[in-house]
């Protein structure tokens, strides 16, 4: 059977996943914002900050009153944060002020409260400060119709922050493409459950579901499936009913006996080859009622790595975050490949920067990949490499 170049692949489910591609936007409520994608850039509906404000605890004079120091200014009272506009400060007085209270009109300094000290009946300003101290004019972080944020920025914690200064409580944001993980085969049961002689528990739903809103997918359903066609079929409707645009499958590709998803979804015009890899040759691709079907093998390492490989990239880009990047890195130890047969080797990346294989090529070993961070780009017609070698790397 030929084999199907891994990057030849990769475009065929891009092309497959076309029609996912354009998202429509979404208003979602700023508390629920985080990690989300702005859409178009957001622009700041007022000034910040939006009034004077004292950037210290301290006292509100008037430089010009400060010629002589120490300066000793009568003492007219105190502003606290939240007060309403203050009356104008009077020339040669000085006005107790809190951290984030409006300064007010005629002040042009905070003279910081342990540069002061109190004496009868007023203040002793002990250093001279310049006007515009430790004053925060309005609009000084940014002004009102300023773009606060860009479009496609991912929204961390300092985003949201911003967003709530301005007072915006929704943000238009990328619509996250709807994801349903379907696991195949008898064998399989939820995690947790009792385990009886022959039983595994299903590692490749709760992989495929977080790596899927890694990459900012939203999982809409996550089912088991067993080995039966029909059941499988009713699983996808059930998943398309859910709203689900993109459906994952493991396992039942191959050329055993009980081969649901092929079973399934040959007869309705499912491509089902082999790709030049290892882990992670048998691979698929279908629709189902119009829905792309990407098929992934049933092996936990090879269900991840193409993951990683095929639909990661896809959705990131979809998502508006950043692809992630091939690095050339020096192996830290020697290694041997399997002749004839393109490699994606689990490896872990060295205090120093360098790389160091973790476990064989076996796609059973998931323990092995759990104790990785990048895979090993290792091409079809190199069987060995010295410590020191350079490969190129693919992060997990």
């Amino acid at each position: 059977m030929q084999r199907i170049p891994v990057e030849d692949y990769a475009a065929v489910i891009r092309e497959l996943l076309a029609s996912v591609t354009d998202r429509p936007v979404e208003i979602v409520p700023i508390a629920l914002a985080a990690d989300r994608v702005t859409s178009a850039e957001v622009r700041s509906p007022i000034d910040l900050p939006t009034f004077r404000n004292s950037q210290m605890d301290g006292y509100a004079v008037r430089s010009a009153d400060l010629d002589r120091i120490p300066a000793v200014l009568p003492l007219l009272g105190e502003i606290a944060a939240g007060a309403a506009d203050p009356a104008a400060l009077p020339a040669g007085s000085a006005i107790a002020i809190m951290t984030g209270a409006p300064v007010p009109p005629g002040a042009d300094t905070v003279i910081p409260i342990e540069d002061t000290r109190l004496v009868d009946g007023g203040v002793e300003v002990l250093r001279r400060r310049d006007a515009g101290d430790y004053v925060r004019e309005a609009g000084s972080d940014v002004l009102a119709g300023a773009v606060l944020l860009p479009a496609g920025r991912r929204l961390a914690s300092r985003h949201l922050a911003a967003l709530a200064a301005a007072n915006l409580m929704e943000v238009a944001v990328r619509s996250r493409v709807r994801v349903a993980v379907v696991s195949t085969g008898n064998e399989l049961v939820p995690p947790g459950a009792p385990l009886a002689h022959g039983s595994l528990p299903d590692a490749n739903g709760i992989a495929l579901a977080a790596a899927a809103t890694a990459v900012g997918a939203e999982v809409v359903d996550l089912q088991l499936a067993g080995d039966d066609p029909v059941r499988l079929g009713a699983t996808l409707d059930r998943a398309i009913a859910a709203g689900a645009e993109l459906v994952l499958t493991s396992g039942g590709i191959s050329m055993g006996a009980h081969e649901p998803v092929r079973q399934l979804l040959e007869p309705l015009g499912a491509i089902v080859g082999t790709v030049d890899m290892q882990p992670g040759g048998p691979q698929a691709h279908a629709r189902y009622h119009g829905v792309p079907v990407v098929c992934f093998p049933g092996n936990p390492v090879s269900s991840q790595l193409s993951f990683a490989l095929f639909v990661a990239p896809l959705l990131r880009e979809i998502a508006g975050l950043p692809e992630h990047r091939r690095i050339v890195r020096a192996l830290a130890t020697p290694l041997e490949s399997i002749a004839g047969r393109r490699q994606f080797l689990r490896a872990r990346v060295t205090a120093d920067g360098e790389v160091e294989t973790v476990a064989g090529p076996g796609s059973h070993l998931v323990a092995a990949l759990a104790a990785a961070d990048v895979l090993i780009d290792v091409p079809a017609e190199v069987t060995a490499l010295p410590a020191g070698a350079s490969v190129d790397t693919v992060d997990l």
